[in-house]
């Protein structure tokens, strides 16, 4: 579905004959809401605003007409988060830290979250097309959501003739991942290549020269793993800091090692998990990395934090509670229960960015707005 069709409510009109003197009686007045196909503007609203009281009669000016006087405030303020709500619908990606972040997370519907500047996706729960141009994807756990469009995935990129993916699973599904795939060659009879990698946490897997990728533990109710991918740069060794250039030339052409390998956690994606992971110590760099995406499929009151709990997810408050541990410069929100609209999710981002000095975000395509 496209974004163009969530919101269908038509711009503010005042209809004028609700401000004609001939109405005597405040309490009769209304606000007419018109059909029009016409796109609201920041300009109409701000004319609006500053025309309404002008519009209105000396006899309804004073204190009498307070009543028609708050209704049309509330009619103003309802079209602002109107055409807010449709900026939210229309966004795409976000770019932080010199990273663009997009793609589609849905608590139980499907998770893909893609990362062109590393060539990669996290999860590939339907396949959507910008996820087939990336050449690595990592697979957090065997939920269909985050897993049913593997074979997809590794069929297109074979269509559109691209190289074959290098696929990261969990060590505990690699022989049903692989037997997934058999199926599916057996099936279609077609050729399905792929370089499928089990990777266990601690282990490190070098993407290119300058990127290396780890997994880390995540609390799901099967078996999961985050990823946290690095930059590798290379440093001058503080004994070394003191010499001239040519002086460190002719060491390192001696053969002296003089550079230490530096990794910065650029990027870590969890996948589903209980909060758990905030409070492992061996997860330090998933909470430092330069993003964090993380779930958050609960928002507020209406789920317990013990429900949360019991289905391996992690809720808002929770991540309230944890904040004193994040110390990324931004945090990405995924996997939203699909009972939450764009406005629930806006107010969930405000409630933790109070919390933490990160920049928090919210992937919120596919999910709409209450004036849908």
């Amino acid at each position: 579905m496209s974004s163009q069709s969530y919101l269908q409510k038509p711009p503010l009109t005042l209809n004028p004959s609700i401000l004609s003197p001939s109405r005597s009686s405040p309490a009769s007045l209304q606000i007419n809401l018109l059909q029009s196909h016409q796109k609201p503007t920041q300009n109409k609203l701000n004319g609006c605003k500053n025309s309404c009281s002008s519009l209105l009669p000396a006899a309804v000016k004073g204190g009498s007409s307070s009543g028609i006087l708050s209704a049309i405030g509330r009619a103003i303020e309802e079209e602002e988060e109107y055409r807010k709500a449709r900026a939210e619908v229309h966004k795409k990606s976000v770019d932080l830290e010199g990273y663009s972040v997009e793609g589609i997370s849905i608590g139980g519907h499907e998770t893909c979250v893609v990362v062109p500047q590393l060539k990669a996706a996290f999860d590939i729960g339907r396949c959507p097309s910008r996820a087939v141009h990336q050449n690595f994807l990592f697979i957090t756990h065997a939920h269909l959501d985050h897993i049913g469009g593997l074979p997809m995935y590794v069929a297109t990129r074979g269509l559109y003739s691209l190289k074959p993916p290098t696929i990261f699973v969990p060590p505990c599904i690699k022989e049903d991942v692989e037997k997934l795939f058999d199926i599916h060659r057996a099936m279609s009879n077609v050729e399905l290549n792929l370089d499928l990698v089990a990777l266990d946490i601690g282990e490190t897997y070098e993407m290119r020269n300058d990127l290396v990728v780890r997994p880390f533990k995540t609390h799901h109710v099967i078996p999961s793993q985050g990823y946290v991918v690095y930059s590798v740069r290379k440093k001058l060794r503080k004994q070394y800091m003191h010499l001239k250039g040519k002086q460190i030339e002719k060491l390192k052409k001696s053969g002296v090692e003089i550079t230490d390998t530096i990794l910065c956690p650029e990027v870590a994606f969890t996948g589903d998990t209980k909060s758990d992971f905030f409070l492992d110590p061996r997860n330090a760099d998933a909470l430092r990395a330069k993003i964090l995406i993380t779930e958050a499929t609960f928002l507020d009151e209406s789920v317990t934090v013990e429900h949360a709990r019991d289905h391996g997810h992690t809720h808002l408050f929770e991540i309230m509670e944890h904040a004193q541990w994040i110390r990324s410069k931004a945090v990405i929100l995924t996997h939203f229960s699909p009972r939450y609209n764009i406005e629930d999710i806006r107010q969930a981002v405000s409630r933790l960015q109070s919390k933490v000095s990160a920049k928090v975000i919210a992937l919120t395509e596919g999910f709409k707005s209450k004036y849908s």
